[in-house]
């Protein structure tokens, strides 16, 4: 990575990473008595794949739900395209252009994929009641160019095989890339991706880093994401955020943050006073 400045920089393979589109200010999260994230600052740059990585209990997730909407912190701000972020539910941040996928899958077992696909396409979808029951006019119109656009999110995933087989029967490899179609439906400005590859084995763990680059690359999406595979992140991050204890304690490159002491004392477990 060259010098970073308020316009950006440039990846060491030659990418230009734009200006601050989100910046976590100052974020504090609390549950009862548990402080599950405490006094965290970071930012996410345009065009960036920037992770969150850490120990379990960490506050990772909790982290990415702040983002999402799922939570609103206590203390702290979020800033999104310039602008100080007021407290959101999660459909409210949907539509600013965040989507995401979850830790644990959440699509529609009795459904198709083609049809799980098409409610990430809610977000573009305006036509009335009325004129979705009669199914005319704008509603068609509509409806046509929401199912090109999902087509295309197939082919670009590779998944037209399984278009019409109901979720439910797929292996979990492919349930993990049907939910990142769903979200990519969306076209979102910034994807949140809480482990992608939990849980595949080595050969789609390859797949799905493909995807990720590649969403990032042709679509100039910006990823946000958490991982616990530590050769995963190293080889996909741009920069890298590192949290334990809902403490920040290391933030900057894959390698900055490798060499960190403090990060390498949580990965291997040493004793906090």
């Amino acid at each position: 990575m060259k010098d970073m400045d308020a316009d950006g920089y440039t990846t060491a393979d030659g990418r230009r990473i734009g200006s601050v589109v989100m910046e976590m200010k100052n974020i504090t999260l609390r549950f009862g008595g548990v402080v599950a994230i405490k006094d965290i600052s970071f930012d996410i740059r345009e065009g960036e794949i920037r992770a969150i990585i850490g120990p379990n209990g960490a506050g990772k997730s909790s982290m990415l739900n702040v983002i999402s909407g799922f939570y609103n912190p206590q203390e702290g701000e979020v800033w999104y395209k310039g602008q100080k972020r007021p407290p959101m539910k999660p459909y409210q941040v949907a539509r600013q252009g965040i989507a995401r996928t979850f830790q644990n899958i959440a699509l529609f077992d009795g459904m198709s994929v083609l049809d799980n696909i098409m409610t990430g396409r809610i977000r573009q979808m305006n036509a009335g009641l009325l004129a979705q029951a009669i199914w005319k006019g704008k509603a068609e119109a509509e409806e046509t160019e929401n199912r090109e656009a999902v087509e295309k999110i197939i082919d670009f995933l590779e998944i037209q095989h399984i278009r019409k087989t109901p979720v439910g029967r797929l292996p979990y490899g492919l349930k993990k890339r049907v939910e990142l179609a769903r979200a990519l439906a969306a076209e979102p400005s910034i994807l949140l991706l809480d482990e992608p590859m939990a849980g595949m084995n080595v050969e789609e763990k390859e797949d799905m880093s493909r995807f990720i680059l590649d969403v990032n690359d042709e679509f100039g999406t910006t990823i946000a994401l958490i991982e616990h595979d530590m050769g995963v992140v190293m080889d996909l991050s741009d920069r890298v955020v590192v949290m334990d204890y809902g403490k920040k304690i290391g933030d900057g490159t894959p390698d900055e943050v490798r060499s960190n002491q403090a990060v390498i004392d949580a990965y291997l477990g040493v004793a906090h006073d």
